[in-house]
């Protein structure tokens, strides 16, 4: 009994070193780069990007990330998705091997010519319908099924990329808006004071009503300023809560100034190879691999298929003297498709375009790639310059409100020359926070685009 098993499990691995005798997949060879060598200025460079924990020094941001990265229901759906991907994996691969399975069966029925009853029963092991591959299908469905779980992995990844990203863009965008109200605040107390003082005048008949109408005007742009900023910041701290997956919590460490807030420094300009890293890239590139072990397995289809049966046990009338008498058996089956209406045909040309598809999808990614990184090279160059001229202006802006304050308490200039000078600083700076935000959050971009983050925390969420 003993070396009857052995004989089986002997064969067993001897069937599945034969099963790998061929492969009929296309040999993978990535795509040439469809971009120039490099994006941005200048010259290209190799890049190694920081864990997003030295990219955002900000406490407060980090603590935020960090809740997103445990709450955040799409990063929750991809991480899921890419366990269910690595279990499918598992079923593919395993059906490369034979299942053995053990079973007893016993068996009593009456006996026709008189009143006994014959008993059998039978113990043994057992592989059914285990298919050669020899031509590789299974390992192609098998290859594929693995490279669609590295895409959903890749695909996670993106996600967690996207989520870091975008809270803190939120986050920025939520620290302006905190500036603009309290400016907008500000704003509106000057213009209640000028507008009550404008009243007096125009009461005691030192201002005419076009005076009193311009500071009217003026208060009600102020409110209506103020408003429209509440509103803002409303909006995108629920934008913030819905990244987080829960309410802003009470304990969050207080947030650096917006006028100190920078980020670690980028290269000025990467070489493209490096965006053959970005999360996504990678995702299109396995399941272009994916397409490729698919068109092997298509192509296996033409081939004979030939499947084993076979079983090693005892068997015995009783049931004390079971395991006394071997018992075993063996079959095998071919079958090669003559007609089968074109389906393999068909199914091999499917398989072929899906791959010349995934070539497309995959190039594409890298254009895509390639533009983003050049465009947020290209903003970054410029919002630096745009900031410092927008920040001077407004600087000057509130300079000169400040002087036409105090020409106007002299009577030395009109009601007019005062709200000018006002709404200009107002819009001056306005415009300086915007930029502020723009240059903030392009840089957060150029991040993302370059495919930084640490892959150890994805793995670490899951």
């Amino acid at each position: 009994m003993i070396a009857s098993r052995l004989r089986l499990g002997l064969s067993v691995v001897a069937l599945a070193a034969l099963s790998a005798c061929m492969n009929l997949a296309p040999k993978h060879e990535r795509p040439a780069l469809p971009v120039a060598e490099q994006a941005g200025q200048p010259a290209g460079q190799d890049l190694t990007l920081p864990a997003w924990r030295d990219f955002y020094a900000d406490a407060r941001l980090q603590a935020l990330v960090d809740i997103a990265l445990r709450n955040n229901r799409d990063l929750r759906v991809a991480l899921r998705s890419v366990d269910q991907a690595a279990a499918l994996a598992r079923v593919s691969d395993a059906n490369r091997w034979p299942t053995v399975a053990a079973g007893l069966i016993s068996n009593r029925q009456p006996n026709a010519k008189d009143d006994t009853i014959t008993a059998s029963y039978q113990a043994g092991l057992q592989v059914t319908a285990y298919e050669l591959d020899l031509w590789g299908k299974l390992r192609n469905q098998s290859d594929a099924a693995q490279a669609r779980y590295l895409a959903s992995e890749d695909g996670a990844r993106a996600a967690q990329l996207s989520l870091v990203a975008g809270v803190a863009s939120a986050h920025y965008a939520l620290q302006v808006d905190d500036a603009l109200l309290d400016y907008a605040r500000k704003t509106l107390a000057s213009r209640e004071d000028s507008h009550r003082l404008t009243r007096l005048r125009f009461d005691q008949g030192a201002a005419s009503s076009l005076e009193l109408q311009g500071a009217i005007s003026a208060l009600e742009a102020a409110r209506a300023a103020q408003a429209q900023a509440q509103r803002q910041r409303a909006q995108d701290e629920n934008a913030l809560v819905l990244l987080l997956g829960q309410p802003l919590p009470q304990d969050l460490p207080a947030a650096a100034p917006l006028a100190t807030q920078a980020l670690a420094p980028l290269a000025a300009g990467v070489k493209s190879s490096v965006l053959l890293e970005r999360p996504d890239v990678r995702q299109s590139e396995a399941l272009l691999v994916a397409a490729e072990a698919n068109v092997g397995a298509a192509r296996a289809a033409f081939f004979p298929s030939i499947t084993l049966s076979t079983s090693v046990g005892s068997a015995s009338s009783e049931l004390s003297s079971l395991f006394k008498n071997t018992a075993w058996s063996f079959a095998s089956q071919a079958l090669m498709p003559i007609f089968d209406a074109g389906r393999n045909s068909a199914n091999l040309k499917a398989t072929q375009a899906a791959r010349e598809i995934a070539v497309a999808q995959y190039e594409k990614s890298i254009q895509q790639a390639f533009r983003e990184v050049a465009d947020t090279l290209a903003a970054r160059s410029t919002l630096t310059e745009q900031l410092r001229a927008q920040e001077a202006q407004a600087a000057a802006e509130a300079e000169r409100l400040r002087l036409v304050e105090l020409r106007f308490a002299n009577g030395a200039s009109s009601s007019l020359e005062l709200l000018d000078a006002q709404r200009g600083s107002f819009a001056a700076q306005q415009a300086a926070l915007q930029v502020r935000l723009a240059a903030l959050q392009s840089g957060v971009q150029l991040y993302k685009v370059l495919g930084g983050g640490a892959a150890a925390e994805l793995r670490a969420q899951r």
